[in-house]
Parts: structure tokens; C-alpha cells; sequence
């Protein structure tokens, strides 16, 4: 069944402007309409890496729905999972100024609840085949706790995303039930109550490791843009990992693939700094192109074992 991605789709409202973005203005430019949603994008992520994921999630009963699940099967995406119910997916507006970066943003979240129906019914044949898990952290609490029982239950691997800030910081007492969780520099300031703003990649690394060892989170990863990514595990191994030199054309979904490389990486035996490694060459190849999701490698270009189904 390979890896198991379990959250929501999103449909994403993306604006670029024509020049130079004035936010208090108005602002000429383009409008796209684009398949989105984190685990969505990492789930079509690890498929494009040649890899058999299967998705749980629900997407709504209109045309854009019907097509959310073609496009994911044409990826060889399993999505037997996948339910169709009114208002299934959520929307992620956002708008980009001149240089590719986020400008802000707005999502509205669906009601997941149809996924703990799922797992409650379908969960034991899911979990049990899976490779790994890798999970939304700010979904529904009894989803994560159904999630946790079951890969209790098979000795499987969670990890785990952020997907909206402002509730995953509700969930910091699940940190310690994930292999791996991955954020941002913004995002982990704020679940370990600091400001992490202007420090540098050596000064974040000691910082990240020391809290992670005193709270016994088994590791984490911190991204940082530019200037690469920090990781660490409760065991004391600690290291930065340096961004690709590449032009920036649009920088969404650079972090779900991030994302996805560290979970693929950690999921078929990389040590936790080449699963940095792994996740930092598909974010390159997002930020290159106007894409959400990173095109198509082979497993053995990254350096993973693994026989590819046909």
C-alpha cells in the first residue's frame, strides 16, 4: 500500500500580479485555479517519485471534485480511500507579489469528520499494509488519536505536517507520538514559545536540538528558506542542511515537497540528515516552475533502493 497520507484537498485561489505588488492598492494581474491542499500536494509528490502512496481523504460532489481524483490516479495515486461528500474540500486563497514570495493568505477548512468514519471502518486494512504514515497534525484531534491507536496498534511510522498554524499549536502534545515533524522557522518558534526570528542556521540548530532532547521529541526538522534546513533528535544528532541555488518563480507547495522527500526518505532506511537531503532537492524542483508539486523522478535518482511497480 506503500505510504498512507491522511487530510484534506484544498482547491487553491492563486493571484500574481504584473508588477511590483502594492497591498494596500489594487493590483493588475493573472488568477489560477489550482488542485492543492498539504497532504494532497505530498501525496501526488511521493507518487511523482515513482512511489505507490494511497490517500485518505474526502473531496466535494462537483466536477472539480470528480477531477481532484482522476488527476491523483492518473499519478497512480491509490484512491480508494477518497470519499465524495457535499462541501469535501477546503480553499486556500492566496496572493504572491512580483518576486514569487507569498504576499498572505486565507484557507477555509472542510469538515473532515468523513475521514474518522473511514478509519473506523476501513482502518485496520489500511494501517496494517502501510509503509508509513504521514499525517495533517491540525486535523481533528479524533482523527489523530484514531491515527496514533492504529499505528500503535502495527508498529508504523507517523509523521507529521502543518497544514493551519493556528490550530496545529493546539495540538504541541502530540509532538512526542511523531518519527518526524516538520515546520517552519516561524512555526517552530511559536510551538516552543520563542522567537526564532534572525538567527542564523548554526544559532537555530543548537537551539532546535536542546529543545527537542529536553522534551523528548523524536526528531524534527526546521526549514528556513533560503538558507536551507535544521534538524535534530532526541538522541543529540543535530545538523544543517543548505538550500538549492535556483531561481524562484513561485515558492507553493516547496514545502510540501520538502515535506514529502524527508517522509519518503525516512520511510525506506535514510538516516534523518539524507532524508534533509532528499526533501531539499524536490523543493528545488517546485520553485522552479509555477507547479505545486514536483516533477517526476525515479527512486534511484534519489539515491532509494526501491523497485519501481508497473
Amino acid at each position: 500500500m506503500g505510504i498512507v497520507v491522511i487530510g484534506a484537498v484544498f482547491v487553491d485561489i492563486k493571484g500574481f500580479p504584473e508588477d511590483i505588488y502594492v497591498p494596500e492598492g489594487r493590483n493588475a494581474g493573472r488568477i489560477e485555479y489550482i488542485h492543492g491542499g498539504v497532504t494532497r500536494n505530498v501525496v501526488e509528490d511521493i507518487a511523482n517519485v515513482e512511489l505507490r502512496p494511497t490517500y485518505v481523504s474526502i473531496v466535494d460532489t462537483s466536477a472539480l471534485g470528480e477531477d481532484v481524483v482522476r488527476k491523483l490516479k492518473r499519478h497512480k495515486v491509490d484512491t480508494s480511500y477518497v470519499k465524495s461528500v457535499p462541501g469535501g474540500m477546503g480553499t486556500w486563497l492566496a496572493v504572491f507579489d512580483n518576486k514569487g514570495d507569498l504576499a498572505g493568505s486565507i484557507s477555509q477548512r472542510p469538515n473532515l469528520y468523513p475521514i474518522l468514519y473511514t478509519l473506523e471502518e476501513k482502518g485496520d486494512e489500511i494501517i496494517s499494509k502501510a509503509d508509513s504514515i504521514v499525517l495533517e497534525m491540525d486535523i481533528d484531534k479524533e482523527i489523530i488519536k484514531k491515527t496514533f491507536q492504529l499505528a500503535q496498534k502495527y508498529n508504523k511510522r507517523v509523521y507529521g505536517v502543518v497544514t493551519n498554524m493556528s490550530i496545529a499549536v493546539e495540538r504541541r502534545d502530540y509532538l512526542k507520538h511523531f518519527d518526524c515533524f516538520v515546520c517552519n522557522q516561524i512555526e517552530a518558534g511559536i510551538f516552543f514559545a520563542e522567537d526564532y526570528e534572525g538567527k542564523t542556521p548554526q544559532e537555530l540548530c543548537e537551539i532546535i536540538s536542546a529543545n527537542v532532547v529536553s522534551a523528548q521529541i523524536p526528531s524534527i526538522v526546521v526549514t528556513m528558506g533560503g538558507e536551507g534546513a535544521v534538524y535534530a533528535d532526541c538522541k543529540g544528532n543535530k545538523g544543517i542542511y543548505p538550500a538549492r541555488k535556483v531561481i524562484v518563480r513561485d515558492t507553493t507547495g516547496a514545502g510540501d515537497a520538502f515535506f514529502a522527500g524527508v517522509a519518503i526518505g525516512m520511510t525506506y532506511g535514510k538516516e534523518l540528515k539524507e532524508a534533509v537531503e532528499i526533501g531539499t532537492r524536490l523543493a528545488a524542483s517546485v520553485i522552479i516552475t509555477t507547479d505545486n508539486v514536483c516533477p517526476r523522478f525515479l527512486p534511484k535518482e534519489l539515491g532509494l533502493d526501491i523497485e519501481v511497480e508497473e
